[in-house]
């Protein structure tokens, strides 16, 4: 019973921050951001949905493997730290960008994201290769987006 706890908390954190972003993002998606210039690689808007509930599945099923290692040794809360951490970028970016309205502050936030990812992937390959391997397509979405993000900057 343990495992199925971790396993819906690990899922939760993830769903928990999409829900919340998911709130702040959807009001400003038919006004807001249908008027902003994108560019030509912008991708339609129903991809983000279900591009985002695999990477945090993914992000989910990560943090359960590396929990289910413990707590007790320093590099496994280190590694959940920084999983909160960059749960926490990944809010704000949606937060800055779609309800502040405020691309350049939401790029730089994404910059601190993005390192944020590569530290979690770090930090979870030295407690679960697998768990590790789980963030990889959550790094080249957030990649992508930081362009696509830089793009509407520059367009703007």
């Amino acid at each position: 019973m343990n495992n199925l706890l971790l396993f819906l908390f690990s899922m939760a954190m993830p769903f928990f921050t999409a829900f919340v972003s998911s709130a702040v993002t959807m009001p400003s998606i038919p006004s807001w951001y249908a008027q902003l210039n994108k560019p030509w690689f912008s991708p339609p808007n129903w991809v983000f949905g279900p591009v985002w509930t695999l990477l945090f599945t993914f992000m989910g099923v990560a943090l359960f493997l590396v929990l289910k290692k413990g707590l007790k040794k320093e590099k496994n809360r280190q590694a959940f730290a920084v999983f909160i951490l960059q749960l926490v970028l990944n809010f704000l970016w949606s937060f800055l960008f779609f309800f502040a309205h405020q691309p350049l502050f939401a790029f730089i936030d994404i910059v601190a994201l993005w390192l944020g990812i590569i530290t979690t992937i770090v930090l979870f390959e030295k407690i679960s290769k697998l768990a590790s391997r789980l963030l990889w397509p959550y790094l080249v979405w957030v990649s992508f987006a930081s362009i696509l993000n830089l793009a509407i900057v520059l367009l703007n």
